[in-house]
């Protein structure tokens, strides 16, 4: 498949992008999760510093309605003490480990909660992300099951297409993710 490529060149750094103007406009179409409904859950959390069950379970279900049940196995004060302990870190892979630690969440739902937590610096990212970073050549081959570092990878070249946009970090990971929802010949898994 072709993809159209835009080159974004940086002190000497070229930065291979998508029109990203095109694909946010996209995404509503997509069956991605709803960013409003993710920064009313960040807003929980902000307020008391931890999420319940109940609100990580919503957060969960926002990003994978296939996996979210799975949160309701953690007993509720683990929730709390885990949310409470990521929420006072400022290290982005402590803060995923602990996240992750928890049944029924993965790299791409602790993704989410770092989304909900800080817009600014953080983007929701799964298979769909990693596909379209994969087609413009950032990475050697495509990958479904992620893990903290994958993350912290993916992360930063967002932020560098934020950087060079005019677009937030957040919104570069919903064009990526609709751009793979257009574009993908065959079925995801």
């Amino acid at each position: 498949m072709k993809t159209a490529q835009v080159q974004i060149s940086s002190g000497g750094i070229t930065i291979k992008t998508i029109d990203f103007e095109k694909y946010l406009h996209e995404y509503d179409n997509t069956s991605g999760l709803y960013p409003a409904a993710l920064q009313k859950l960040g807003k929980k959390y902000h307020d008391k510093g931890y999420l319940t069950r109940e609100e990580l379970y919503d957060l969960a279900h926002l990003n994978s309605t296939l996996s979210s049940y799975h949160v309701k196995r953690n007993p509720e004060d683990r929730v709390e003490k885990v949310t409470e302990a990521a929420y006072r870190l400022e290290d982005e892979f402590c803060q995923l480990a602990l996240f992750i630690s928890l049944k029924g969440i993965g790299t791409p739902t602790a993704s989410a909660i770092l989304t909900a937590l800080d817009d600014s610096r953080h983007a929701v990212i799964d298979t769909r992300v990693w596909a379209t970073l994969w087609r413009l050549g950032y990475f050697q081959q495509e990958k479904e099951k992620f893990n903290p570092e994958d993350y912290l990878t993916m992360i930063k070249i967002i932020r560098k297409m934020a950087e060079q946009t005019r677009f937030t970090t957040p919104e570069i990971g919903y064009a990526l993710f609709a751009y793979d929802t257009v574009h993908r010949e065959g079925t995801l898994h």
